[in-house]
């Protein structure tokens, strides 16, 4: 008789724990797929962590045939923005989106033979400061460089009360929370509807339903009605709350908190058509997680949550822009903080609603009863 060999029966254990760990998708996207997809976001939002790049616009009447400009145009700190028209610039300014309008000009005298200067916002009080000494830098370079034993070339010509125009501050809170409310929309609607249909099928009460006179759109109407209310009071807590504890920005009072309202339900309905979708495919509450994550997730990191869609790089930015969850965040935010209306927000709904049929005509084809 052959000897039990303790190794070798822990070696099958571990090989057979092995196939079960990969044979679950929930441990496959959650170890493998998610981790990556972090380390890319963040990764790209890094690049430039340890050196800020400061955003500018040129004014009309800029002088660009001088060294300083040049050196601008290659420099890794600062990015020239072009914009179509006045009212994107005009929006970045009070946003802070950028740093300011910035203009070099010709002297009519050789020394200093130019001026420069900035025009920005108190939006953009964090940034101004430190991009001026980043400008005063290159021209000491410059200076050093063609103008040995000679006085600089350009000088600065700022002043605070003249140049930064002071205007209703743009607070972190003012961006983070609507980010934050279309999450919790986008959470509860997929997840709160994917677990809630799911079980309500396992536990057989939807076939005990249809022992009762009521149809099979009322059993959906009564479940979603409920999850609407319940979502639609937390978001009321969290705009009240985001108001009077810290400040976040109802431009309008009530009527652009009964707007947002207005924005939240819409965006509520079309994430609990992706909730109706995952509880359709999902095969056992395992399931479940990975389907919801792969449609959430992406949208938290890429939606414009925690930070604009302007950091990623240029290829994936159409991608962002056309998550539901960007729009939803988008319109939010236009009617809190720039006093908006719907019909100003019109495209985003547009989009939002679009996605909308398109979710609803999935769910219809894969949801299940029994």
């Amino acid at each position: 008789m052959r000897k039990y060999s303790q190794l070798t029966a822990m070696l099958a254990i571990t090989r057979a724990g092995l196939k079960s760990i990969f044979r679950s998708p929930s441990s496959v996207i959650f170890g493998f797929a998610f981790p990556f997809v972090f380390i890319l976001v963040f990764g790209f939002i890094g690049n430039n962590a340890g050196a800020p790049v400061y955003k500018i616009a040129l004014d009309k009447s800029c002088d660009t045939t001088n060294a300083l400009f040049d050196s601008i145009k290659t420099s890794n700190r600062i990015r020239v923005v072009r914009f179509d028209n006045d009212k994107d610039l005009r929006e970045s300014l009070v946003k802070g989106k950028i740093t300011g309008i910035f203009s070099i000009r010709k002297n009519e005298t050789p020394i200093p033979a130019y001026t420069y200067t900035i025009s920005t916002t108190s939006a953009s009080n964090d940034k101004w400061p430190q991009f001026m000494p980043v400008v005063n830098n290159i021209v000491n370079t410059i200076s050093n460089q063609k103008y040995v034993n000679r006085p600089t070339f350009a000088v600065p010509d700022f002043d605070y009360k003249r140049d930064v125009e002071e205007i209703r501050e743009y607070k972190t809170i003012d961006f983070i929370l609507p980010g934050q409310l279309g999450f919790s929309l986008l959470s509860s609607g997929v997840f709160g509807v994917a677990f809630m249909f799911f079980n309500l099928r396992n536990t057989l009460v939807l076939k005990r339903f249809f022992a009762t006179p009521i149809s099979r759109t009322y059993i959906i109407l009564g479940e979603g009605l409920a999850r609407i209310i319940f979502q639609m009071l937390t978001a009321i807590v969290i705009i009240v709350a985001g108001h009077f504890i810290f400040g976040f920005t109802l431009i309008h009072g009530l009527f652009t908190l009964l707007e947002m309202l207005v924005l939240s339900f819409i965006g509520l309905v079309v994430f609990m058509g992706l909730g109706f979708i995952v509880s359709g495919l999902a095969t056992s509450d395992s399931t479940i997680p990975p389907f919801a994550n792969l449609l959430t997730l992406p949208q938290f990191l890429l939606g414009g949550t925690f930070f604009s869609v302007e950091v990623f790089p240029k290829w994936l930015q159409p991608i962002s822009n056309a998550l539901p969850l960007t729009h939803l965040n988008t319109a939010m935010r236009a009617v809190a903080f720039e006093g908006q209306n719907l019909w100003d927000v019109k495209n985003e709904i547009g989009i939002l609603l679009l996605w909308g049929v398109i979710v609803y005509a999935v769910a219809v084809k894969v949801f299940k009863w029994e």
